[in-house]
């Protein structure tokens, strides 16, 4: 039998730093709710927005896969390995933080903010070799269907990462459904709605809603309003 975990909008953690409005999906920084520590092996769901010209300064991580998705403006990325970077929407990055690598993200642009997604999931292997990775994704490759951006192998579609987890944009028009079928068997789902509303195995959710599923084989999902999404599958061991 399914579980399902309702994880409303209006629930998250918020940290609103004038420059930073983070809204937390799970325990981070100075937001700590004991319920919501992690999903699985997600760690960290920060949904950001940065005002013009900020940014955050030059900061560690080690042993967590960083996945950084911009939904509105650009990002610039400059890190411990020599990769100096702009992920623009439209892009996804993913880093293995691995036995240690500093970096350093900010809003290049002076008149315009920038929203992302900010994902951290622990790895499967621990002090692997840091690693960069960005890809530009192709938009239409989402319409009315579900997009490939992440999964565990380096041959497959979208960027890899060492964990055992699959990560899928929808962008649906009213009235449109899909399917998805569990890749890996014991895995969970953590699907958060980006906007729009959708019904999820009959569990309807508003933009920014997210529904965490386990002890499940697919999903059907419909589009209600016109509406896009991201799908987490991940262990959740």
């Amino acid at each position: 039998m399914e579980n399902i975990f309702l994880h409303k909008a209006n629930t998250r953690g918020n940290a609103n730093h004038g420059w930073l409005n983070a809204y937390h999906s799970f325990s981070f920084a100075s937001y700590f709710n004991p319920d919501r520590v992690q999903f699985g092996v997600l760690r960290v769901l920060n949904d950001d927005t940065i005002a013009a010209g900020m940014g955050f300064g030059t900061h560690p991580h080690d042993n967590m896969e960083i996945i950084t998705i911009p939904l509105e403006g650009d990002l610039a990325h400059k890190d411990s390995m020599g990769n100096t970077e702009v992920i623009k929407n439209g892009d996804i990055q993913v880093m293995s933080a691995g036995t240690g690598i500093q970096h350093s993200e900010f809003n290049p642009n002076e008149d315009k903010q920038t929203k992302l997604l900010q994902i951290w999931l622990f790895p499967n292997k621990r002090n692997v070799e840091p690693r960069y990775q960005q890809i530009t994704l192709n938009p239409e490759d989402r319409n009315n269907k579900l997009q490939q951006i992440l999964s565990p192998n380096p041959d497959d579609a979208g960027v890899w990462i060492h964990q055992d987890a699959w990560f899928h944009l929808g962008k649906f028009e009213a009235g449109k459904t899909t399917r998805y079928e569990l890749k890996k068997e014991g895995n969970g789902l953590y699907f958060f709605n980006l906007n729009g509303e959708v019904t999820v195995n009959g569990q309807e959710l508003a933009t920014r809603d997210a529904l965490g599923i386990t002890d499940f084989k697919s999903l059907e999902i419909k589009a209600n309003t016109d509406a896009e999404f991201l799908l987490m599958e991940i262990p959740m061991e």
